[in-house]
């Protein structure tokens, strides 16, 4: 019995230790938000957070995620950053087929976590692993930056 603390519950798990994170997620605890993409962490689709860190789900064994804090896109609008990324995103009408805008939203939201004000190029860094089918990088970027700064100004005005 493996027990991971995913949004916040607790869940307990009988599953063998090397079942990837994201069927646990998805087949198990009937979490569908998280995508699987490639299965082999190259594309981002399957990306979730282990204490804060953006990471590939379909490649982390639920031993690996025993006792961290895993945190899915259901509950990354919880979080202002989150939250702020996701308006941002349908103010720049970013998804098309919507498929990786999961694990998109996912390594965006790491990203302003770590770095609340960052340049071009760290952007274009943090969201390297991360594959749009539809090409909508430019829609992607352009909502992270209107995030970002939009979190600074509540950040000044408090």
């Amino acid at each position: 019995m493996t027990t991971l603390t995913i949004n916040g519950k607790q869940h307990d798990v009988a599953l063998p230790e090397d079942t990837p994170l994201l069927w646990t997620l998805r087949d198990e605890l009937g979490m569908t938000g998280t995508k699987f993409g490639c299965g082999m962490a190259l594309c981002g689709a399957c990306t979730v957070h282990m204490d804060g860190e953006a990471i590939r789900s379909c490649v982390t064994p639920i031993s690996a995620a025993a006792g961290k804090r895993i945190t899915t896109i259901e509950a990354v609008g919880e979080d202002q950053v989150g939250l702020t990324l996701q308006q941002a995103w349908q103010e720049h009408g970013v998804p098309q087929c919507g498929y990786c805008q999961a694990g998109q939203i996912m390594s965006a939201t790491a990203l302003l976590h770590k770095t609340p004000r960052p340049n071009d190029q760290q952007i274009r860094e943090a969201m390297s692993g991360n594959i749009c089918r539809c090409g909508t990088y430019t829609r992607i970027h352009a909502a992270i930056k209107q995030a970002s700064a939009s979190i600074g100004a509540k950040g000044a005005a408090k």
